[in-house]
């Protein structure tokens, strides 16, 4: 089966410390993953809007960029990055959190819409909707007024160990991904993610 060329991992997040451990830097601490298992070493640089670190992949060179416009602008930074390098849309792959799945889930796709994210929002407004994204379940708390305080509040130390253990599941299908192809990589990646345990109901 034919590999699925990668060249640039967009992780979406909120630049500064306050946002740091939120669960809406998911997609930042995934690619802050990668860069350490890899060695890669972000640098910041103003004409991408964005810190930016290169990695060998797959048996590919790889880009990792992480915007540091604020999420709802992430896709200048992403725009400015794909037409500086010239880079084809459909090899360029974005992790963010995901309010649909539960913590500890993580869900590989090509295309499709942006279900309320405002940073794919900004994204698909730059440059189209053809190309991959990874999703990290954060979880719904449930109740829509609550939505901007669940993301922007750090998870409890059960649910970040889920989320973790999903990102390094992710980690794990991006060779996959690269050298056998899309179907080939969801396939393992859907097959083995943990949900978060959902907790006993009270005896009576």
């Amino acid at each position: 089966m034919a590999g699925t060329p990668l060249s640039l991992i967009v992780g979406l997040g909120n630049p500064g410390a306050e946002h740091q451990k939120t669960c809406h830097n998911a997609g930042f601490w995934f690619v802050d993953a990668l860069a350490d298992r890899t060695g890669a070493v972000f640098r910041s640089d103003s004409k991408f809007h964005g810190a930016a670190a290169n990695c060998a992949l797959g048996g590919r060179s790889v880009w990792l960029l992480k915007p540091l416009t604020y999420m709802n602008r992430s896709g200048l930074a992403v725009s400015a990055f794909v037409n500086y390098f010239k880079i084809d849309v459909a090899e360029v792959l974005v992790v963010y959190d995901e309010l649909d799945l539960p913590p500890g889930t993580a869900r590989l796709k090509f295309g499709g819409g942006h279900a309320g994210h405002n940073g794919m929002r900004d994204v698909i407004g730059h440059i189209g909707d053809g190309f991959w994204r990874l999703r990290l379940g954060i979880g719904h708390p449930g109740d829509k007024n609550q939505v901007i305080d669940h993301v922007l509040d750090r998870p409890s130390p059960e649910e970040e160990r889920a989320i973790r253990t999903a990102i390094g599941e992710g980690l794990d299908i991006l060779p996959l991904l690269i050298e056998h192809g899309g179907e080939r990589a969801m396939n393992q990646l859907h097959r083995r993610t943990p949900l978060v345990e959902t907790p006993a109901e009270p005896k009576t």
